[in-house]
């Protein structure tokens, strides 16, 4: 078996405590995002980045640790945890101070987008063996998580719990302890985790109705006892969930490019009607 089999399992312990008792595995993983925020601590300690100077972008820096720019984006909100940076609008990604963060900087532990990765590896095969054992009164259960999912008038709290019982329901429909309780493990990761639980709530709001849609999706699936389309429904959902928080946690200097191309594209147009 290869070693990337185990990668959602070892991240675990780091939110969910030592129930499964992966602490061994995980003393050794490297958490790619820690590759950033460590070598940017590390050049500021240096005096590369003065306090007010502007970090490189997301693009750049991702280029420069042979990273993913989603990997990029959580290594960012850390360090704006941390009080290192400061993200202004319209601008970029300041240096808002040099002070060293301290122990407490270990809390952070899993970003959103690696928990997702996660999610996105675990419960598209836990979808799949659901289809071919959900029963008729889990289906039910299912619809009506996603009506409370729909429900305009429902709170975003309300929403929430209903997405995760929607979930949780799937994992206990394959009969299967184990997997009911990674999943369930991973959805607390989400919310005892500070970097994965301040992305998601900085991502709030919007695209409701798709996420509805995605859900209902994967009911279907599960109602025609189809492994492969419920397989392929739950990761079509999470992609979509990940795409969500990219756009919804870009950083500003990101909008600021496309605020100056939207610009450039105006003056050409215009001079292509003047001319």
């Amino acid at each position: 078996m290869d070693s990337t089999d185990f990668a959602p399992f070892a991240m675990l312990e780091h939110c969910a405590g030592p129930r499964l008792g992966y602490r061994s595995i995980m003393e050794k993983s490297d958490k790619l995002y820690r590759r950033v925020t460590d070598g940017i601590l590390q050049r500021l300690a240096q005096g590369e980045f003065p306090i007010g100077s502007r970090l490189p972008t997301e693009r750049e820096l991702a280029e420069t640790y042979t990273i993913s720019r989603t990997t990029v984006r959580e290594a960012m909100v850390a360090l704006e945890m941390m009080g290192v940076v400061e993200m202004r609008k319209g601008s970029g990604i300041y240096v808002a101070s040099l002070r060293m963060p301290g122990e407490g900087a270990e809390t952070l532990d899993v970003g959103a987008f690696e928990l997702l990765e996660a999610r996105r590896s675990v419960e598209a095969e836990v979808a799949a063996l659901a289809a071919l054992r959900i029963d008729d009164e889990r289906l039910d259960e299912l619809d009506a998580l996603v009506a409370t999912m729909a429900d305009a008038d429902a709170d975003i709290a309300a929403s929430e719990r209903a997405d995760r019982d929607f979930h949780l329901a799937i994992a206990g429909a394959t009969g299967n302890g184990a997997f009911l309780a990674v999943v369930t493990d991973l959805w607390a990761m989400r919310d005892r985790c500070d970097l994965a639980r301040t992305i998601h709530q900085r991502a709030r709001g919007g695209g409701e109705m798709l996420r509805v849609a995605e859900h209902r999706a994967i009911v279907a699936a599960l109602r025609a006892r189809d492994a492969e389309a419920a397989r392929l429904a739950m990761r079509q959902h999470l992609d979509a969930v990940l795409e969500h928080l990219l756009a919804r946690t870009e950083s500003e200097e990101i909008e600021a490019v496309r605020q100056r191309n939207a610009n450039l594209r105006e003056r050409i147009f215009a001079r292509t009607h003047t001319a």
